[in-house]
């Protein structure tokens, strides 16, 4: 027996007719790449997305052909996102931090057909696009007088271009599973991987994030996405917040603390999202200055494990909520948020920070469990550290073109590379990921417990822990530290300000300092450039 309902696909360009219908009038404003702040609204990005689609199936583009973004956060990219989804075809967007040659690999890998591209980012799409085979046409998101001379052959000013439209345009037809975005993984072993997403898990990972439990916003909420929409859908926020209604800031590609206190002031923002590193500028920009947050509610902090002192800082000083997650691009990006259970409901103070250290708890829509390496499930007593495994409507089945088929079994788990524990209540915490946990004396320590518990000594601005070889331990850990501007902390009061807070056999067996740490294309300490830089680093005694 079937039931009785209406067909209804669950495909991305209803989201944005919803938007026009119900909230026409709410505002999406844009720091733009030429300087000043722009404002549309939803009715206007509807519009101008029907125009975009309107114009791609003229000129001969199809359902399922990928048309890549590399954009900054604003109104415009997010215009072409809806357009590129409307006509059928797949947004594919690039990270601009990525080498040039990774970039071209990607779009070749993907067979890219058109780009669009903020002024920004034209020197490098000039070095690229003679090496991807597959591209017709360039579109450079700007007005004429802004236009840049270029030797590239059909290379087209964006709203010159939209003039040829009149927007008189039927949303393709395709069905709820037919891809509509493309994401590659950064690649930090071997070459990239490509995510592709369907309507039906944009749409589905979309409501999943709005829950109260997850990141709890409405149509009130004034919402700035600090995380770029080339970082795995900025974290789902280009379809929730237009799928609730909610009022949209976009940062451009200015994101120092003072560029982003800027816009949480002016235009009242309530919530954000963003890694940790942000909110550091942020949180040193305001101690520098005294200024405060009179409007912001909640954070969502992930991409990297949040420091303790982040949490602690905007919390209790400036009475912002930090709801720490975790995600992967495979997953459209959200896999668990920490709000509090009522099991939690009576803690408070330390007790309570202890619970927001932890990534959280998946939401409806994603399974977890954590096994040993022979596959065995493995408890929930928050102690037992296993392999994490998810599996979900907006989790990856495989990557583009059969990659990686190793992360995927026959039951649809796949294998996040992550090492994680979870406790009796669900709340998981990742230690490390599988290839950068320390084995010492046939013992795991968490390389990200020790870097956040350092980060929270006041002289520190950044910290790395990486396992060195070590003759009688097998592996032993090297604590790599930034200190803030203007201080020389010394390795003893490091050392002093960890002891007691973890198990001695935990305790560094060093500390060097560094001016700079690396990192990767998506913001996360790059451990590999670590191990080469430090291959004969020799550990003390």
């Amino acid at each position: 027996m079937l039931g009785l309902m209406q067909e209804w696909p669950l495909v991305c360009h209803k989201i944005i007719d919803f938007a026009a219908r119900q909230h026409p009038g709410r505002e999406v404003v844009s720091r733009s790449v030429e300087g000043p702040i722009v404002r549309t609204t939803y009715a206007a990005v509807r519009d101008r997305a029907l125009k975009i689609a309107q114009l791609l199936s003229r000129e001969g583009y199809k359902p399922g052909d990928r048309i890549a973004t590399m954009a900054w956060n604003s109104g415009n990219h997010l215009e072409a996102w809806y357009g590129i989804m409307g006509m059928g075809g797949v947004y594919h967007t690039l990270n601009p931090r990525l080498f040039p040659d990774q970039i071209a690999w990607i779009m070749n890998h993907a067979a890219d057909r058109a780009l669009f591209v903020d002024l920004t980012f034209m020197p490098l799409v000039e070095k690229i696009a003679p090496q991807v085979e597959s591209l017709r046409k360039v579109i450079v998101m700007t007005d004429a007088a802004h236009m840049p001379e270029t030797a590239l052959p059909d290379v087209v000013s964006f709203e010159e271009w939209l003039k040829d439209a009149d927007g008189d345009f039927e949303w393709a037809d395709v069905g709820e599973d037919a891809a509509c975005g493309m994401c590659y993984t950064s690649g930090t072993t071997g070459d990239p991987k490509g995510v592709v997403y369907s309507h039906r898990s944009n749409v589905l990972h979309g409501m999943i994030a709005a829950m109260p439990d997850a990141m709890g916003i409405g149509c009130r909420d004034v919402i700035l996405p600090v995380v770029p929409m080339f970082h795995a859908n900025a974290w789902g926020l280009g379809q929730t917040a237009p799928m609730i209604g909610a009022k949209m800031v976009m940062p451009g590609g200015k994101m120092d603390g003072e560029s982003i206190y800027e816009l949480l002031d002016a235009e009242k923002v309530t919530f954000s999202a963003a890694v940790p590193t942000v909110w550091l500028m942020l949180l040193q920009y305001l101690e520098k200055t005294g200024r405060k947050l009179p409007y912001l509610n909640k954070v969502v902090i992930g991409g990297s494990a949040c420091p303790r002192a982040i949490t602690e800082k905007f919390e209790k000083v400036y009475g912002v909520e930090v709801i720490h997650a975790w995600g992967m691009t495979e997953m459209s990006p959200l896999g668990s948020l920490c709000t509090i259970k009522p099991e939690h409901g009576d803690k408070t103070g330390d007790a309570l920070l202890d619970i927001k250290q932890k990534q959280g708890f998946a939401p409806f829509g994603v399974e977890m469990k954590i096994t040993d390496d022979e596959n065995n499930e493995l408890p929930w007593d928050g102690r037992t550290f296993g392999r994490l495994k998810v599996r979900g409507p907006a989790v990856a089945s495989s990557y583009y073109g059969g990659a990686g088929a190793e992360q995927f079994d026959d039951e649809n788990w796949f294998d996040t590379g992550d090492v994680a524990h979870i406790d009796e209540h669900g709340y998981m915490q990742i230690t490390d990921r599988s290839k950068d946990v320390i084995k010492s004396g046939g013992e795991w320590i968490s390389s990200i417990e020790l870097e956040n518990l350092a980060v929270g000594h006041p002289e520190v601005a950044e910290a790395a822990v990486i396992g060195l070889p070590h003759e009688k331990w097998g592996e032993r850990p090297l604590l790599i530290v930034v200190p803030k501007e203007g201080c020389s902390p010394a390795r003893e009061d490091i050392l002093a300000f960890m002891k007691g807070k973890i198990a001695d056999w935990w305790m560094p067996n060093d500390v060097t300092f560094v001016d700079e740490i690396p990192h990767t294309a998506t913001g996360k300490i790059k451990k590999t450039a670590l191990r080469e830089q430090f291959a004969h680093y020799k550990l003390p005694a």
